[in-house]
């Protein structure tokens, strides 16, 4: 990490799994540089692959989309769907999707990657997501991914 004048570099390493199944190349969080109310990572999500649904507590997040096709359900039963592809900057505002209100990503492809920078409210890289097992086998969401 490089550091000058209270500013610093986070060089970017090999990813890591996180909690809700995909890889995160971390870069600022609490973690990193003691960042107080922001975390950036850069997730790698493989052909087809797609995260455990789960919910954020209390922080807003967003995703620009540097390449590929990432599907997000959302809302009760993940009945919510957008399609972000590059280019395209999503946001997940804290009212929308509040604390039990579940959503899972999923990579819209099954030849090409998705590449996307991931940023939260909570400094935290994983602390506050909370897994929804029993979303994760939901028929629609299932079915589209077939």
């Amino acid at each position: 990490m490089a550091r000058g004048l209270g500013c610093q570099i986070v060089r970017a390493k090999d990813a890591s799994p996180g909690v809700t199944g995909f890889s995160y190349a971390q870069g600022i969080s609490s973690a990193t540089v003691g960042a107080k109310a922001l975390c950036l990572q850069l997730a790698t999500i493989p052909p087809g692959a797609r995260t455990k649904a789960h919910l954020h507590t209390d922080h807003e997040s967003a995703a620009y989309i540097i390449s590929g096709q990432l599907v997000f359900w959302f809302g009760e039963g993940l009945w919510g769907k957008v399609t972000a592809g590059p280019g395209d900057f999503l946001y997940v505002p804290p009212g929308y999707i509040p604390p039990g209100v579940p959503h899972l990503s999923l990579n819209g492809s099954k030849t090409d990657l998705v590449v996307a920078v991931l940023a939260r409210t909570d400094p935290n890289e994983h602390e506050s997501t909370v897994l929804l097992p029993e979303l994760d086998d939901v028929d629609h969401v299932l079915a589209a991914d077939a």
